[in-house]
Order: structure tokens, then sequence, then C-alpha cells
């Protein structure tokens, strides 16, 4: 059933962006790029852009929609006096970070330890955590990972995510097309025929899949990075001793955690992702390892201390 959810949700975001941007490159009146003169360069980076960042924004808008039926999140019970207690410390926590409108609280089924924060803006955002996360940790690492994923949302991680992939997507496809293109038409001079645009698509394809991966490193990498910055939040609200226990209650669950269901696995980017230990899959890691989380901690707690003696 749940892979049925999976499909559903990918043909029909697909269809979504198809119409969308199709429309919108009828409305602007945007000309096919390749002609039988070569490629018109200016039409081209107008279609990249455009199909790069409304598949992006598009699921950022429906994010909060998506992760809610993908994961089967339900919104706390306010009569259920545990489900009470976590949305009073949720909503605590929105509050000391700013936040004008606290987020929307839901759990969802899953024996792991995982939190995740989505939506499309501030005011329109979802904090989701497990019931393995409430069963497994102690209120004061709870309160931890809610800082963490309260961080994210202020920080507006999940619209720099977007437009970090947006502008990514448009890059792979703008260079993808100028690469083959310039291959194809070698030796061939204003003789074009089928074959040579035959070709174009096929090398279009390849560079396509090329440069998504090392686009895919770009995106790990900030994405690394944001959380580093949501941790030194989590520590901010709920107070770095709770935040080290945190990852230390993490990284000890780690070992006894079953296979990743596959819902969760559609989630990793969101989710308290487990980073590959060792070799060139770190580069793809949208995680730091625990170990680099807490020591990262550490150094910053060091800096602010000499800082302040100073």
């Amino acid at each position: 059933m749940r892979i049925f959810k999976r499909i559903f949700l990918f043909l029909v975001l697909n269809i979504i962006v198809v119409l969308t941007v199709s429309s919108i490159l009828s409305f602007l009146n945007v000309k096919p790029y390749l002609n039988a003169y070569g490629l018109d360069y200016r039409a081209l980076m107008i279609f990249c852009l455009i199909w790069g960042m409304a598949g992006a924004l598009i699921s950022l808008a429906l994010s909060k929609k998506m992760a809610k039926w993908l994961m089967g999140v339900k919104l706390v019970d306010q009569t259920n006096s545990e489900e009470q207690t976590l949305y009073k410390m949720v909503a605590r926590l929105a509050a000391d970070a700013g936040l004008e409108t606290t987020p929307e609280v839901g759990i969802f089924s899953s024996d792991q330890p995982n939190a995740f924060a989505t939506g499309p803006s501030k005011k329109r955002s979802l904090v989701a955590v497990s019931r393995g996360l409430l069963s497994k940790m102690t209120p004061d690492e709870v309160e931890a990972v809610i800082g963490h994923e309260i961080s994210h949302i202020t920080n507006g991680d999940m619209v720099t995510m977007t437009l970090i992939q947006g502008v990514v997507n448009a890059f792979v496809m703008f260079l993808a097309r100028v690469l083959a293109f310039a291959i194809s038409s070698l030796g061939r001079g204003d003789n074009r025929n089928r074959s040579s645009f035959g070709s174009f698509y096929i090398l279009t394809f390849v560079f396509e899949i090329l440069f998504m991966i090392l686009g895919s490193m770009v995106v790990a990498l900030f994405s690394r990075y944001r959380e580093y910055r949501a941790d030194q939040g989590g520590a901010k609200l709920a107070g770095r001793d709770k935040m080290v226990a945190a990852l230390k209650r993490l990284g000890e669950l780690k070992p006894g955690i079953k296979k990743e269901p596959e819902k969760l696995k559609a989630m990793n980017a969101l989710m308290i992702a487990r980073p590959p230990k060792m070799g060139l899959l770190r580069l793809f890691a949208t995680h730091p390892t625990i170990e680099q989380r807490i020591a990262r901690l550490s150094q910053v707690n060091k800096t602010s201390e000499t800082l302040t003696q100073s």
C-alpha cells in the first residue's frame, strides 16, 4: 500500500509540474531553444530556469500535505495528556525562537526515534515526531530534538534548500544541453541532420545524469551545514547539555534500530538520517555523523566561552 502511495504521489506531482511549466512557457511565449540554426541561449536559459525551479517550488508548496499523507502523520489530540504536553513543548520553544505562529504538531507511527520539520513558510509549518522518539528518549532529549526542528523553521531551511535545489536543477539542465550541442555539432558545420539531433538528446541525457550526481553533492553539502546550524539552535533553545545528550542517545539507539521502512527512506532529507560511515558516499549524506555534530557543538561552545572571557 505504501509503495502505491509513493507512485501515486510521484505521478500527481509530475503531472502538476508539467502542466504548470507548460502554462508558464506558453504565457511567456518561450520559443524552442533548439532549431535548425543551433541553440537559442536566451530561450534555453528561460526554459531551464522555469523547469528547474518549478518542480522544487511546487514540492515546497505541497511539502506539508505530502509529508502528512506519506508518513501518516496525525495531529496531536490535546485531550490526550501526553500529546498535550508535546504540543505545549513545541509552542513554548516556538515562542522562544521568535515564531509568530506555533507550527502544527503531529505524531507518526515508527519504532525509530525520528523527527522532522517541513512546510512552505514559517507560518505554515509542521513539526512531527515518531512514537519511537517519545518512548525511547527522555523529556529533556525530546525537547532538544524539537528545538533542533524548530531551528530549521526559524532558519528558513526548507525555503533555502528549495532554492538551492532549483538553481542546481537549472544549471544541470543548461550545462548538459550546451555541452551536448557542442559535442554533437563537432565536424558537422552547419549541416545538422536528424542524426546530430539524435546524438544531442542522447548526450543531454548522459550529461544530465553526470551533473545531477555532482549537483547532489552540492545540495548535500548545504544540508549538512544546515544540520550543524540547527543543532546550535537546538542547544540555544533547550540547552547545550540536552542537545548533546539527545545526539548521544540517537547514537546509542542506532545499533538496535531495524531496517528503515520505505516511507522513512523517502523522507531521509527531512529526517534524523543515518549517514554512511565511510567512503565517497559521505559526499551525498544529508546529515553529518553524530560524532561530528557533537564535536561541532563542543567547538562552538569553547569558542563562545573564549569570546566571553576576552
